[in-house]
């Protein structure tokens, strides 16, 4: 009977560790997804805009499916981009609460900026685009990373790739890992400020701010 048991906890943990290598080869050596972001979004400077004034949602120009899906080039960007949206105006869907613009924390040095239309989401923070929702070439959840590079191998930086979805329930902005994993992160208003909710604990408020501040032109290190 104790061999028995043994040998079922040699399999269970032979099993576990060839999951967990999977697990880790998938996030680290797995092709990344083609960049789709516009080569000019990328290019520009997210630094010069005013987030203050934000763009009529007037079905005026562009809907959310015309616009090809941002995501993160390589392990992040080099500097703060261009918005992915700004030529979409599709009204907000049912149930969306409206938290466009650019916040940084009260307390702290975060900065993001939130961009919405239609049923889309795009949050551009620490070097990471993560865009959810419908789009003209790639799936609805974010294919991305962590934002920074965990090690270099033969010259070249490897990073882990992260994937969500982005889901209101109940005026809250869920992020699921995968789609269909655990919950991870929360944002919703309470008041002036942006909450930012992470699955660790820590909470973060934030305050609407017009301009990026200059230190957060290029992204800090993760």
């Amino acid at each position: 009977m104790i061999m028995k048991l043994v040998r079922v906890l040699s399999w269970l943990g032979v099993s576990m560790t060839c999951i967990l290598l999977l697990l880790l080869a998938f996030a680290f050596f797995s092709a990344r997804p083609p960049n789709t972001t516009a080569p000019e979004t990328l290019a520009g400077d997210g630094s010069t805009i005013n987030y203050c004034a934000l763009p009529l949602l007037d079905s005026s120009g562009k809907i959310a499916a015309d616009i090809p899906k941002g995501n993160t080039p390589g392990c992040a960007y080099d500097h703060f981009p261009l918005p992915i949206l700004a030529q979409c105006t599709e009204p907000l869907i049912a149930g969306v609460q409206d938290i466009r613009g650019l916040w940084k924390a009260v307390d702290g040095h975060h900065v993001e900026r939130i961009e919405q239309c239609g049923a889309r989401t795009v949050v551009t923070t620490a070097g990471v685009i993560h865009d959810y929702g419908p789009n003209s070439t790639l799936g609805y959840n974010t294919d991305d990373t962590n934002g920074s590079v965990t090690f270099t191998l033969g010259g070249k930086d490897y990073c882990m790739r992260t994937s969500a979805s982005m889901i209101w329930q109940d005026d809250i902005l869920n992020f699921y890992a995968f789609g269909w994993g655990p919950q991870l992160v929360r944002r919703y208003l309470d008041s002036d400020h942006l909450v930012w909710e992470y699955v660790d604990g820590s909470v973060t408020r934030m305050q609407r701010i017009c301009t990026l501040p200059a230190s957060e032109v290029k992204p800090r290190r993760r």
